[in-house]
């Protein structure tokens, strides 16, 4: 057999185990998971398994952070909506409407509650994968907000703050409540975009180029 034949079946079957571990672990929890189960819907052998993962712990460390590959497009879409654009309220509702409509997936959502769930567990896993992955966004965000305010389309004094912030007012409702209440909670897409729309327009209140600023010194200064 030639090894290209050979190395593009190993790495079908590798594909075949790591889509079947995000099934179980997702199904039955880290605790609740087995290599056999994991195995028997790979449709490969235990032995199998074991050769491209030492044990459990690996593969569930190896499916946890290969989720954080999708940020890098995200960043992209990021990048794109704000730097080349002249029109904050136009790029940041295009990225909020991504952004939420990429976070909402039933599967980004159910591995979010995974890697909560098993934090304590795993502390330098959940770690990693808030770095590698909403970290990572919010230094994006960082960058962009601070090429905007210096093109004098946005007024904010601290860019991480106006990031944090646009997060917080785009995830807070969607993302708590399905995060508590599962599938039951499901969004639309017209929800979702009037959710983005209202975030949006709120962030611009607050940092848009005729944001008001603070004066200088309280009542008692008077």
């Amino acid at each position: 057999m030639a090894p290209e034949v050979d190395e593009g079946r190993t790495a079908r079957k590798r594909r075949q185990i790591i889509d079947a571990a995000r099934a179980v672990f997702l199904r039955n929890g880290y605790v609740g998971a087995s290599m056999d189960e994991v195995a028997t819907l790979a449709a490969v052998s235990k032995q199998t398994v074991y050769k491209h993962f030492t044990d459990k712990e690996q593969l569930f460390t190896h499916l946890m952070l290969d989720t954080t590959g999708e940020i890098e497009g995200l960043t992209r879409v990021i990048t794109a909506a704000l730097d080349d654009s002249d029109d904050p309220r136009k790029a940041l509702g295009e990225l909020a409407r991504a952004f939420l409509g990429s976070l909402m997936r039933p599967e980004v959502l159910r591995l979010r509650r995974l890697i909560i769930a098993e934090a304590d567990r795993f502390p330098d896993l959940g770690r990693t994968w808030y770095e590698q992955g909403f970290e990572r966004v919010l230094e994006t965000l960082t960058g962009c907000f601070g090429r905007l305010e210096e093109r004098g389309l946005l007024r904010l004094d601290d860019p991480r703050l106006a990031a944090d912030h646009l997060m917080g007012l785009l995830l807070w409702i969607p993302v708590n409540r399905v995060m508590f209440c599962g599938g039951s909670a499901s969004y639309t897409d017209a929800e979702l975009d009037r959710l983005a729309e209202a975030a949006v327009a709120a962030f611009l209140r607050a940092y848009g180029q005729d944001a008001s600023r603070p004066q200088a010194g309280g009542a008692g200064d008077a």
